[in-house]
């Protein structure tokens, strides 16, 4: 974390939590064991050679068979809604075709650590494993910082669970074992570092670098990758208004955690006052959504800690996750190609639609009640006409909507940008997504704030 002559912060310096330190030294003593020269200090930078990647593709695929592919396949098998086995294969085996995360984690070297942790805490959470669930979240956050995006669901869902319960009974004794697993769990992960505070100090500062102002989270992992074209709303507006130079840096801090306090309010304040494992979810995916389209910093592969949450309501919401999922993949398309994964890109994509399609025939699914507008669509009737075409409508949209994706995609690779401006498709691809977000996160909204019901949920008592 700190910079020295053996260690330039600009080349390999760790600006992740500590969780990540320890992952990262316990594969570089394998690395270690199996050949020196890939750890070397000095000598192995910029080393590359076939075994030294197939070694990193390898501890990305024991960290899936450890933490994310197990976690995936227990919360299928747990779904009531899927308690046929043939159902909950087909449900985890969408999950695990989703594109955007094989190709990230298998393709650039990000490890699915933290999203199988957090897993892992909805799972528990889903059996009343109250303080593992905290546990593992914990453990979540202490690998990657952005785990943050689910921290506000996760807090108003136990501190909803402790208000049901009572603040003068169980429910404030499970509110004080909860306090006291979070600050074990946090105490246990930083104690090489409590012993300075200046230590404390500098991981602070490199998990969260704010002086490098709203857009520079993206510079930092590649000096070479433009930062402007990320899908969220700040990156998409630049295109038409210089944020960066009408707002001064603190300014946009500001504003960007205004924006985003009071786009996830809603969902929270639901999720604390009728708090249910369906609506903790559903909270998941809408919070997650607010914070990658209007936070400080965002990088363009965490609009996967959007999409993971979306895996787990895919067979709830068939029709609109798997919709949800293929823009997520394709709101990546600069990076991929960047990195060479055009193949795996045009592969997986059509794969993963096809194997949704099949699963749970998602272009049959598109009615209010089929996309848990039901309530909605009940108040808003004798005020909107149309609404009895809404299911024509929203097949409509989604197929125009992958002709649309089908043709920037083919434009991006097989084209060169006009000279005048080369940016041009990686911006579009950037608006095009960010759009289609915007309406997502409405949509989530919409169901969290019109779900009266609760379906399907054990009484917190």
């Amino acid at each position: 974390y700190f910079n020295t002559s053996d260690n330039n912060l600009l080349y390999w310096g760790l600006d992740y939590p500590p969780l990540t330190a320890y992952h990262s030294f316990v594969c570089a003593y394998i690395a270690k064991l199996i050949n020196p020269d890939w750890v070397a200090l000095h000598t192995s930078r910029g080393y590359e050679s076939q075994p030294h990647k197939l070694f990193m593709r390898t501890t990305v695929f024991v960290a899936d068979l450890l933490i994310y592919i197990p976690a995936v396949i227990l919360y299928c098998f747990s779904l009531k809604e899927t308690s046929a086995k043939k159902k909950a294969s087909t449900c985890a085996l969408c999950i695990l075709l989703y594109p955007g995360l094989i190709l990230i984690d298998h393709g650039h070297f990000q490890y699915p650590l933290s999203l199988g942790l957090a897993l892992w805490a909805v799972l528990c959470l889903s059996h009343d494993w109250d303080l593992l669930g905290s546990v593992a979240f914990c453990l979540a956050l202490n690998y990657k910082q952005m785990e943050l995006y689910h921290s506000l669901p996760f807090f108003c869902y136990l501190l909803g669970k402790c208000f049901k319960k009572g603040l003068k009974g169980k429910g404030l004794v499970l509110l004080a074992k909860l306090a006291g697993t979070v600050l074990v769990s946090f105490a246990a992960c930083w104690l090489p570092f409590g012993t300075d505070v200046e230590q404390i100090m500098q991981v602070l500062r490199r998990l969260f670098p704010i002086d490098r102002g709203l857009f520079e989270a993206c510079m930092f992992s590649s000096p070479t990758h433009c930062p402007d074209k990320v899908a969220n709303i700040w990156c998409s507006l630049s295109v038409l208004i210089k944020i960066k130079n009408v707002i001064s840096p603190r300014t946009q801090l500001k504003l960007s955690f205004a924006v985003t306090f009071l786009s996830l309010l809603p969902a929270c304040i639901k999720l604390t006052v009728q708090p249910s494992l369906r609506g903790f979810k559903f909270a998941l995916v809408s919070c997650a959504l607010s914070f990658f389209l209007f936070s400080f910093q965002v990088h363009e592969k965490s609009i996967l800690l959007v999409s993971v949450p979306v895996c787990l309501i895919i067979n709830e919401i068939p029709f609109m996750a798997t919709w949800f999922l293929l823009v997520s993949t394709f709101s990546l398309l600069p990076l991929l190609l960047k990195d060479g994964l055009l193949l795996p890109y045009a592969v997986t994509m059509p794969a993963f639609l096809a194997v949704c399609l099949a699963s749970f025939s998602i272009l049959e699914k598109t009615s209010a009640e089929d996309l848990q507008l039901k309530a909605f669509s009940l108040s808003l009737k004798g005020y909107v006409s149309w609404f009895k075409s809404f299911p024509r409508i929203v097949r409509s949209l989604f197929l125009l909507s992958l002709s649309l994706m089908g043709v920037l995609s083919v434009l991006s690779a097989a084209l060169p940008p006009p000279q005048h401006l080369p940016d041009l498709f990686p911006v579009a691809v950037a608006v095009v997504s960010c759009l289609h977000f915007l309406l997502f996160l409405v949509y989530f909204n919409v169901v969290i704030l019109w779900d009266s019901k609760n379906r399907g949920q054990k009484k917190i008592s």
